[in-house]
């Protein structure tokens, strides 16, 4: 059988129509896990992160998700207004969390607060000021005596929203 017959045979019509039926089910079988790899990809954070965060990103010049945070902001200082300490208390530890979201949410790598701190010491002028700030928090945290005032957790609260605004998250 030379390189024409072979042509020929494989180009005949009762060839195609004998593998027509084969070629149906492999092209319904090819669709089917394409539309399975989309609906996969739609359901994972994969997608999201890679493409729609990032677009969004890019489009409005801030970080996906950061006007959460302005709402967020608007709870902490409410908590200064009520006049009592363990509300004070609790804007700090929560400025600091949401301090400590942002710089995860920019990507900035570190199990401890301090190592994320030392990646962003170049981006911040107030770096000194933030680590007093969060050293403040951890008293709070774990000291239930520590005494906190209103002057000093606005002062705290100041230094949050500088670093903030800083990272240009408001």
């Amino acid at each position: 059988m030379d390189i024409n017959n072979l042509f020929s045979y494989i180009t005949s019509s009762e060839l195609q129509e004998t593998i027509l039926p084969l070629k149906l089910g492999f092209l319904a079988i090819s669709l089917f896990f394409l539309a399975m790899i989309i609906f996969v990809l739609g359901k994972t954070e994969w997608l999201r992160h890679a493409f729609l965060e990032k677009t969004i990103e890019f489009l409005s010049y801030h970080p996906y998700k950061m006007k959460k945070v302005t709402k967020d902001w608007a709870k902490i200082l409410k908590r200064l207004e009520k006049g009592a300490e363990a509300e004070y208390k609790l804007a700090i530890i929560e400025a600091d969390e949401v301090f400590d979201n942002t710089l995860k949410k920019m990507e900035y790598g570190g199990k401890t607060m301090e190592e994320k701190m030392e990646q962003v010491s170049v981006i911040l002028p107030n770096i000194d000021e933030i680590r007093e700030a969060h050293k403040i928090r951890d008293n709070v945290v774990h000291n239930p005596n520590y005494k906190l005032g209103l002057d000093e957790a606005k002062r705290i609260l100041e230094t949050y929203e500088k670093a903030l605004r800083e990272l240009e998250v408001f």
